[in-house]
């Protein structure tokens, strides 16, 4: 880890060298998570409730989701390039060196210009929870501050997973993007404005209904219109690590049988 940080630094100073770009970079970043809120602030000017959710009910499972991905962003996002290294032999590179090949891949192009969308994100759900009115409890402080966390860890899941396909398969890219970019955008609503096939899959089957649905229910004090029990509100901080690890496992295994593109 403190050779990863290292690495991280270092290219953090590399691109503050181009002040100009480094700011418009650090700006563009935080108009994209304005963008995904008004997005929703837009719906409600034709409806008052979405999916049987209001305006602030919505807005929490949107903050959420717009800290959670952000931070996975932060910290993995570099991982998708993992076909590009795989088709021009940079990964050959880094096998090579005694360190470990997923902290090196991070750290390659690591950009802290996506830091903004984070702090934007958890300033978003400072907002949202106080315009909600949630009645506060230890519990609920509690999960207010892990949620995003383990969304975060929930979607690094993914850009790992989704990554690890290259090793198959290089022009897996457009399958790992609408898992990670596409479940960002299906956890910033309610998963009751889905049809029921598609929530069995993507809610349930792959877990993203545990990324912003389920922990804004328990923080809101709701129940689950679709009938599911309450305790699953707070099941978040268990199904992240089991997404990690099912991560990891793919990953190892496809580490193992890479044998070299021959770039």
């Amino acid at each position: 880890m403190s050779v990863y940080l290292r690495l991280a630094a270092a290219q953090v100073r590399a691109h503050a060298q181009y002040r100009a770009s480094f700011v418009i970079d650090l700006i563009s970043n935080a108009v994209v998570t304005m963008l995904d809120v008004f997005s929703v602030l837009i719906l409600f000017r034709v409806t008052r409730a979405l999916g049987g959710f209001g305006v602030r009910d919505v807005l929490v499972m949107t903050a959420l989701s717009a800290t959670a991905f952000p931070l996975a962003d932060l910290l993995v996002g570099e991982i998708e390039k993992l076909r590009g290294y795989v088709r021009t032999g940079l990964l050959d590179t880094v096998l090579v060196r005694p360190l470990s090949a997923l902290f090196q891949l991070l750290a390659i192009d690591f950009s802290i210009r996506r830091v903004t969308r984070v702090v934007q994100g958890t300033i978003f759900i400072v907002i949202a929870l106080t315009l909600a009115d949630v009645h506060w409890t230890p519990a609920r402080v509690v999960l207010a501050v892990v949620a995003p966390i383990t969304g975060g860890l929930f979607f690094c899941s993914l850009f790992i997973a989704g990554a690890s396909v290259a090793f198959w398969w290089i022009d897996s890219g457009e399958i790992a993007n609408s898992l990670t970019y596409g479940g960002r955008d299906f956890t910033m609503y309610p998963v009751t404005v889905y049809a029921e096939w598609f929530r069995r899959l993507f809610a349930y089957g792959i877990g993203f209904a545990f990324v912003a649905y389920y922990p804004a229910l328990a923080l809101l004090g709701r129940p689950d219109p679709l009938g599911a029990p309450a305790w699953l509100g707070w099941a978040s901080p268990l199904v992240a690590p089991i997404a990690m690890t099912l991560a990891g496992l793919a990953w190892r295994t496809g580490i193992r049988h890479y044998r070299s593109s021959g770039s």
